[in-house]
């Protein structure tokens, strides 16, 4: 490989670092080694010389390679030290998980594995684990530990001139070249962090058990699920019966308890499963411990870029501000004379289907403004002056219907979601068919390309494998979200590098972060540039966006967490660990789970 680089680069760098980092904190860098792959050249250096570098000690310019493995962790270390970035950036662990996305890798994905997929020896799992503990220590090192340190960073850099040559043939140059420019991205977000309300934060950490006992006491009144703090399955069963509920069930015939059966329901049937599936996750999952906030109040965690199979990113629940909890979402809070904005696409999958499949029933619904309540009128079931408010539970089924074509959901599927006998699931389908027969004849033809090819690709090239076996209606779903994971890609890109602060990317959404007076400029600015990369994706279609904005002192919040929020900022308040109106925020509607709080919370988004 080194040869074919040869013609592009005049230099090629293959760096890694060393580091600590405490949840929630910037890394602490601790050493970095760095090869030329032509000359051999090898840098070595300590913590205290690099922090006197006002650069990196090498080319970082259009001429040279900048390669590494998981390349975010380095460009955070860059970010740290105050360098520059590179401007061309290869990292092999985003193309080995291109290139396996959707296979067997039997050693992982890390770079170990990459390896020994590659037939590349290496250092033991363990003596790599061991090296990483004296990383992350952090205090004092001594002459010999400095120097196995070092050591230990030279092997990841040994190893990444044994992997390129390895991959060379297989790698895309060009389009890998953007997805290694998408670190930057990564790295640079991964550094903002979120804004939190640590001392709220704090404050419920430190009364949880008392919270937990209270918020099922009012979560729990009138439906009897609950006993004590457990969840049981049974009371639950006859609670879904005498809200005359339809669930899914088990081949037991039990009701099915996973947790996106539950975000699923919860969709249907805000009010009545949505705070108890709050509730449930807090009592099970929930380790407020985990959640990553740092000691300036920013949620920092790693962001795992092209982690999941489609190539989006995929952070830890547990750690990330935006995880399944979604009450956890009011901690959010801009800090003071600042504000946050949460802009996303609208109906982004919808889009997607229409443009990609070529469908003009399809683009004209998208561009009506509300695709739902459209394909009703084009399916002939509601009138053509309906509206939102006129034909509310019409436009819903629609939009229901909608969603789980997109998701291969079957006509069975769809009349439990939405709580219709099989016929009215069937006939949603049909309409569906009849109404965008040509989506359906694309949706047919990736099903067919994905068996008779072994694999499916986005607008830029990122790839899954349909091994044996492969869920049909993953792989109908895989243009979708792909081609969404790399627009959403595209947008943080276009805007870190323009010098918008990005704090976090959210699926479809993006949260910005501006002092007050400069937010409705950056507001705008991130929605154009959202605009620009929708069009990068799907020429001559562009996508629309939404916003959200929260200016200090009020607070983020997500409608569907608002009763759990409540009801926690209420046991605090009485607790007397927080007064009323500071421990809610400007913003905040009066604290403690009653009737209307239950009424009001809990809405679905369009």
């Amino acid at each position: 490989m080194s040869s074919s680089l040869g013609q592009h680069y005049r230099e090629v760098w293959l760096v890694d670092f060393e580091y600590g980092s405490a949840p929630g904190e910037l890394p602490e860098v601790r050493c970095m080694v760095a090869r030329e792959l032509f000359t051999g050249r090898l840098i070595r250096l300590w913590e205290d010389q690099l922090s006197v570098l006002p650069q990196p000690p090498f080319k970082i310019d259009r001429h040279s390679l900048f390669v590494a493995y998981l390349a975010s962790a380095e460009l955070g270390c860059f970010g740290v030290l105050g360098w520059s970035p590179p401007e061309r950036i290869l990292d092999l662990y985003v193309e080995f998980k291109r290139l396996t996305s959707g296979g067997q890798v039997p050693a992982g994905r890390g770079l170990l594995g990459a390896l020994a997929y590659f037939g590349i020896a290496s250092i033991e799992a363990a003596e790599k684990d061991g090296m990483r503990e004296l990383a992350l220590r952090g205090g004092s090192y001594s002459g010999e530990e400095k120097v196995a340190l070092l050591d230990y960073c030279q092997t990841d850099v040994d190893s990444l001139a044994k992997l390129l040559p390895a991959m060379e043939s297989l790698i895309d140059l060009p389009r890998a070249l953007l997805r290694g420019r998408y670190m930057v991205a990564v790295a640079s977000m991964e550094s903002a962090g979120v804004p939190i309300d640590r001392e709220m934060f704090n404050r419920i950490q430190a009364h949880w058990d008392d919270i937990k006992v209270s918020v099922v006491s009012e979560l729990d009144a009138g439906r009897g699920i609950y006993e004590g703090t457990s969840f049981r399955t049974q009371r639950f069963a006859d609670y879904l019966h005498r809200a005359g509920i339809a669930w899914p069930l088990l081949e037991s015939g039990k009701p099915a308890l996973d947790d996106k059966t539950f975000k699923d329901m919860a969709a249907m049937h805000p009010h009545e499963i949505g705070p108890i599936r709050e509730l449930r996750y807090a009592l099970s999952s929930l380790r407020l411990n985990n959640l990553a906030v740092g000691s300036d109040g920013r949620n920092r965690c790693i962001l795992s870029p092209f982690m999941s199979r489609t190539g989006r990113n995929q952070p830890s629940n547990a750690k990330f501000i935006f995880g399944p909890a979604v009450w956890l979402r009011s901690l959010i809070k801009p800090d003071e004379g600042c504000a946050i904005a949460y802009i996303d696409y609208e109906q982004q999958e919808f889009a997607l289907a229409a443009a990609l499949s070529g469908d003009q029933a399809m683009m004209n619904a998208y561009r009506s403004g509300d695709p739902y309540l459209a394909f009703a009128r084009q399916a002939g079931a509601v009138p053509p002056d309906a509206t939102k408010q006129s034909h509310k539970s019409e436009r819903e089924q629609f939009k229901v219907c909608a969603l789980a074509v997109q998701y291969g959901m079957g006509a069975d599927a769809l009349a439990v979601k939405l709580g219709v006998s099989k016929w009215r699931g069937r006939h949603l389908l049909e309409l569906h068919r009849d109404t965008y027969p040509r989506y359906w004849q694309w949706s047919d033809a990736v099903e067919a390309r994905a068996v008779l090819t072994g694999k499916l690709t986005s607008t830029f090239g990122w790839q899954v494998h349909a091994v044996a076996g492969a869920n049909p209606r993953s792989l109908r779903n895989f243009p979708l979200q792909a081609n969404g994971a790399e627009m959403l890609r595209l947008a943080c890109c276009l805007a870190t590098e323009r010098g918008i602060k990005v704090c976090a990317p959210v699926h479809d959404a993006v949260l910005v972060e501006a002092p007050s007076g400069e937010i409705d400029r950056v507001v705008a600015e991130t929605q154009a540039i959202m605009t620009e990369a929708s069009e990068l994706v799907v020429p001559g279609f562009p996508l629309r966006t939404d916003y959200e904005l929260v200016r200090w002192p009020n607070r983020y919040r997500d409608p569907r967490g608002q009763t759990m929020w409540n009801c926690v900022t209420g046991v605090i308040n009485k607790l007397g660990a927080y007064a009323g109106q500071e421990c809610r925020g400007a913003d905040m509607p009066p604290v403690g789970c009653t009737n209307a709080n239950l009424v009001h919370s809990y809405i679905l988004y369009e």
